[in-house]
This record gives C-alpha cells, sequence and structure tokens, in this order.
C-alpha cells in the first residue's frame, strides 16, 4: 500500500502528521486555506512536490468556502488565498508553480458560474495530485538504470512518499530499481535538525521492507571511505537554471564527499522543481528556520541558553559536484543550462500521460 501524504476527501484536505512520525501515525484534516497554509509553514507536510500539491488543494479550498457574491469580490479573494500560500515557505519552488498553474485555471473560467469555477479548482488540484505520482514513477523508470547492481544508497533527508504525492523522487528511483531486481541498501543520513532521514526516510522504507541503516550526518564521510556507499541520491526544492541545487541543509557536504571519494552524485526532481528564472544558486532563497529546531530536540534543551544559534534549512549544491539530474523527461547531464533548458522544452521522452490515461 502507498503512503498517502495528503489527499482531497469529502471532509477537507487530509494529511499524514509529519512531525508526530516515526512514533504516530496520525492524520490532520484541514477545512480552510489558512489551515493548510499552517500544516505547510509547520512542516506538517513538507517535500517540495507535496507542498506544491498541498498548496494547490488550499487555494480549491479556499475558493470552495468562498461567499462571494460577484466576481470581482471572488478574485481579490483568490488572490489573497494565493498570496497566504505564497508567504508559507520561499526555498521551495514548487509551492509558486503551483500557486500559479492554480492562477492561471482562474483566469480562464471568467465568466463561468461560481459553482462551476469551485469544482473546476478542485478538479485542478486533484489532477496536480495523480500527475505527482505519475511524475515519480516516470522518474523511478529513468533513475534506476544509475542504480548500482548491488550495493550501498546514501541520501539526505527524505525525498520519498512522504515528500510527494506518493512513491518518491530520490526513493522512487531506489523503489524502481529494487522492482527492477537490483540489491540495494539504503543509509539514510539523520538529517539534523528536524530529522527527516531518521525518522521519515526510514519509517517509509522499513514499512516497504528496503533494507535501510540509519547514519549521524557526521558518519557520512567515514561510510564512504569504507566502501559502502556506491551512489548517491537526494531530492531538490529548487534546481537553477544552470543546475545549481537546493536541498535540505547538510547535501552540499555529502555532495563534497562524494566527490572526493569518486560516487556519483544524482538528483531526482520533477521539471517542476527547475527554475529558469533563477540563473543560478546564489540567487534562490534560504529559508531560515526558528532556533528552536537546533537548540532542542524533542522538546528539550540540548544548549545552553544564550547562545547563538544558526538554522537555515537548505543549502545549495553547485552542479559542478551533480553526476546528473533526474526528471520524468529525462536524465539532464552537464551542462545543465543546456540539457535542463531541452527537457523543459518538452524535448525529452515521457510516459506520464501514457500513465494517467491507464488509471
Amino acid at each position: 500500500m502507498m503512503i498517502e501524504t495528503l489527499a482531497w476527501t469529502s471532509s477537507g484536505v487530509r494529511f499524514i502528521d509529519q512531525t508526530k512520525l516515526p512514533t504516530e501515525e496520525s492524520y490532520v484534516t484541514c477545512t480552510t486555506h489558512e489551515q493548510v497554509a499552517d500544516v505547510i509553514r509547520n512542516m506538517v507536510v513538507r517535500g517540495a512536490p507535496a507542498i506544491g500539491v498541498a498548496a494547490a488543494m488550499g487555494i480549491a479550498l479556499g475558493v470552495t468556502n468562498s461567499r462571494a457574491e460577484s466576481p470581482g469580490a471572488l478574485e481579490r479573494e483568490f488572490e489573497e488565498i494565493c498570496a497566504t500560500m505564497g508567504e508559507t515557505r520561499p526555498t521551495a519552488v514548487n509551492l509558486f508553480w503551483a500557486i500559479r498553474r492554480m492562477q492561471k485555471k482562474f483566469r480562464s473560467l471568467s465568466g463561468v458560474p461560481l459553482a462551476q469555477v469551485q469544482q473546476a479548482l478542485v478538479d485542478e488540484a486533484r489532477q496536480m495530485h495523480a500527475e505527482d505520482i505519475a511524475i515519480n514513477r516516470a522518474m523511478g523508470r529513468e533513475g534506476a538504470a544509475l542504480m548500482p547492481v548491488a550495493g550501498g544508497v546514501l541520501t539526505h533527508c527524505n525525498a520519498g512518499a512522504l515528500a510527494t504525492c506518493g512513491y518518491g523522487t530520490a526513493l522512487g528511483v531506489v523503489r524502481a530499481a529494487i522492482e527492477q531486481g537490483k540489491n540495494l541498501h539504503v543509509y539514510a543520513d539523520e538529517t539534523r535538525p528536524f530529522l527527516q532521514g531518521s525518522r521519515l526516510t526510514a519509517w517509509e522504507l522499513v514499512k516497504d521492507g528496503i533494507p535501510t541503516t540509519v547514519i549521524s550526518d557526521n558518519m557520512s564521510g567515514a561510510i564512504m571511505r569504507q566502501g559502502k556507499i556506491k551512489a548517491v541520491i537526494v531530492g531538490a526544492d529548487r534546481i537553477a537554471a544552470n543546475g545549481d541545487v537546493a536541498n535540505k541543509i547538510g547535501t552540499y557536504t555529502v555532495a563534497i564527499l562524494a566527490r572526493e571519494h569518486g560516487i556519483p552524485f544524482y538528483v531526482a526532481a520533477p521539471l517542476s522543481t527547475v527554475d529558469p528564472d533563477t540563473t543560478d544558486g546564489a540567487r534562490i532563497p534560504i529559508e531560515q528556520r526558528n532556533p528552536a529546531e537546533v537548540t532542542h530536540i524533542a522538546g528539550r534543551p540540548m544548549t545552553p541558553a544564550g547562545v547563538q544559534v544558526e538554522n537555515p534549512a537548505f543549502d545549495v549544491t553547485p552542479a559542478t559536484l551533480v553526476t546528473a539530474i533526474v526528471t520524468e523527461r529525462g536524465i539532464a547531464r552537464p551542462p545543465y543550462r543546456e540539457s535542463l533548458s531541452k527537457l523543459l522544452a518538452g524535448e525529452g521522452q515521457s510516459s506520464v500521460s501514457a500513465t494517467l490515461k491507464a488509471k
């Protein structure tokens, strides 16, 4: 059974509460767009693709709840809802991609009765949910060939089903490789300070029966030196036009270690994560989060009061450290400005449409 990260239901938008995992599997149902925004902001749902679809569902929920009596009032309210979603998390470009897509859909409905507008936006958000799963499966098929026939694969943060609508990006590649008969063992960095690796990646891989070893972040180099890692694969929250990759803090360190040890470093992300308007990684906004995530564990202080704290949620890995980028339309290789541009223009094979039609 595939993990259901989020879903549109008759009661509202339902999310698995990722802040409670792995000790408690519970769900949160949002009935207003403000609640969806809080869920995104507080990392009940996280991962760039999941955040994007969550925002789309939040927008659809907000319009469904609207009591506007005129097209002008509805448009003003719609833009306010979109602005609320856009203020949640700044780094994941999928969030803004999803908002733009919902805005485009809304504008195409000019002159349509309110009830039809509401249903069309719900349908659009649900379509994005279905597309995301199909995209992840397509990425898995594309990237599986890059994985070793056997051996250890290191991943950082969580780029699995929990970061998407299902199957996963980086972990989708791992899943597809195992489905093809490859004998892989995942090494999951714990991913301080939010512990997405030890809490979330390990949880979903154990549920799938995939061999997994959790290591602390500062073990990666030693494990690589021992020859246990044959490849590194991570997800992304934004990829600049030149191939620089923003991902969870600590990814840059892993990439440097992989280069030092001659290990390929792969990124798996949908093309919606590629931001052609951001020329390079220096222009990617980096979210700064609450210092308590660093100073406290499970609510208990672990550092002395008064100490200064840095807590950037992401770092940027230069394109020069990235071996290849796996997308639903194919694999991009250096030079990334050219290869990513071709994939964005539709030059590449994609089985997403066929997968959706088959459903």
